[in-house]
């Protein structure tokens, strides 16, 4: 079919639009501005990318719309649609669908679905589940919001199912489980909780029905469209819903609103992580640590990632892929080669003696996550100069701001970029005293930086956002 996508460089969308093309699909496809990485990455695959969300693309008379949930029914000041495009779909009558709707009909059906949820670290885990399958020779599909280094793509559709009872694995046969099996080739996907599309305020992930569900962590985020944290807890649940009795679901033992969820109904096999008492935990360094399963040694993961949160993002993963029949040994040895996910602590360069980092943390709980991995990593001697923008939707708010200086502890310095937000950052990063700067534009956050920095530092910034090319910038003003 031709499909025509609404807000297709955004990365779900985009991914979706990438699944689309190698399914052998026509895809064509608008945004505001478009924008690189996605539209380069989009025009590679040959899809024809159209500036705007003009009434006029009705021209293109698409078999469906499938709509990204950027899109609203928002007016502009002077009264006109800001989606003349959208208005005109509904006009005529014309077919259309959501992004996770489209998903689930056309890709996800028939597939063995590993789901990736949680407020932070879905993006790391997803690509870790991704790699590890793909060395025990089962060559899944995937859809990551980002672009694991593994893999140089976001998304691809993976291969058929293999033969029954078996995968291949890097080095004989995996065995498959039997609650894990009989339901087709694997596919993970990073399963998001924020809403579906202006016609459908359900959790994106409610639509793909997994057989296996990981619940990484959960703690309030979206204030945008959720009123509290008791809101998002019934969403999980909702994906609990879904889960066949034949599924599992791979819980973090250490969250308070996780055994909140599970104690609100599961129709599923259940394994924990995290915990001492959780059926898979850790036992050492996050760079060097002995998997334990029901508190006996299984694996010893020795890899490059820093930071507990890696460390139980590694379990997570290691649980679901025994669930379709991969050996914890298996899995260990695949984390040894994985790369991370661009803009995951990616070093973007180093001048004289001063490295810069890319980090999509933008929530308070990840910035200080971040933050607490590199200092652990480097000691307390090495200075860590945080430069951050508060860039979601909740951060714009202001509704996490009390929670900034606190994530911040453990920078030496913190730089902010306040452009755009309805609140004071100064204000909010008063308690911080000397240790921080704000800033309202890009090129005064650069000066301030360059002031300050010394050789040996390092200089972490944090948004999930492009954040002006302040990386490049930033690169280029210690260069002078």
């Amino acid at each position: 079919m031709h499909i025509h996508i609404l807000g297709i460089c955004g990365t779900f969308m985009g991914g979706l639009a990438a699944l689309a093309r190698e399914a052998g699909h026509r895809v064509t496809g608008c945004d505001a501005g478009v924008y690189p990485p996605m539209s380069e990455q989009l025009r590679a695959l040959g899809i024809e990318l159209i500036d705007g969300r003009g009434a006029d693309q009705m021209a293109l008379r698409p078999d469906m719309f499938v709509i990204g949930n950027v899109v609203s029914r928002s007016r502009l000041s002077d009264g006109s649609p800001k989606f003349a495009l959208m208005e005109a779909i509904l006009e005529a009558g014309a077919r259309y669908t959501s992004g996770p709707q489209w998903l689930a009909e056309q890709v996800l059906q028939g597939r063995h679905v590993l789901a990736v949820a949680g407020t932070h670290g879905k993006t790391t885990t997803s690509a870790m589940l991704a790699w590890i399958l793909q060395a025990a020779g089962m060559q899944p599909g995937f859809l990551v919001g980002g672009v694991p280094m593994n893999f140089g793509v976001s998304a691809r559709l993976g291969k058929a199912a293999p033969a029954e009872g078996q995968a291949l694995a890097a080095e004989g046969p995996v065995a498959q489980s039997g609650s894990g099996s009989g339901s087709g080739s694997c596919f993970v996907i990073e399963a998001d909780e924020y809403d579906t599309a202006f016609f459908d305020k359900r959790s994106k992930f409610v639509h793909y029905r997994p057989r296996t569900a990981i619940l990484n962590n959960l703690e309030f985020d979206h204030a945008d469209i959720f009123d509290d944290l008791a809101a998002i807890e019934r969403q999980f649940h909702h994906l609990l819903r879904t889960v066949p009795g034949s599924g599992r679901v791979v819980v973090n033992g250490l969250e308070e609103s996780l055994a909140r969820v599970l104690h609100a109904g599961c129709w599923s096999e259940v394994r924990s992580f995290g915990a001492a008492v959780s059926d898979f935990s850790a036992q050492g360094d996050p760079q060097d640590f002995t998997v334990l399963q029901h508190g006996k040694p299984v694996a010893q993961v020795q890899w490059s990632l820093t930071g507990i949160h890696n460390q139980l993002n590694a379990l997570a993963a290691i649980a679901a892929a025994e669930h379709v029949g991969v050996p914890c040994a298996v899995s260990a040895k695949a984390l040894g080669d994985f790369q991370s996910v661009k803009r995951r602590m990616e070093v973007r360069g180093t001048v004289r003696g001063i490295t810069v980092y890319d980090d999509f943390a933008h929530h308070p709980t990840a910035i200080r996550t971040t933050v607490d991995g590199l200092r652990r990593q480097l000691g307390p001697s090495t200075r860590i100069l945080a430069i951050f923008e508060p860039r979601s939707n909740t951060m714009k708010l202001g509704t996490m701001k009390a929670q900034l200086p606190w994530s911040l502890e453990s920078a030496d310095l913190a730089f902010c970029h306040s452009g755009g937000l309805g609140w004071d950052a100064r204000a909010a990063l008063a308690p911080m005293g000397e240790r921080v700067q704000v800033a309202d534009s890009i090129e005064e956050l650069v000066r301030q930086v360059r002031q300050a920095a010394q050789p040996g530092d390092q200089l972490l910034c944090m948004s999930n956002g492009g954040f002006g090319g302040v990386h490049q910038k930033l690169l280029d003003a210690l260069n002078n």
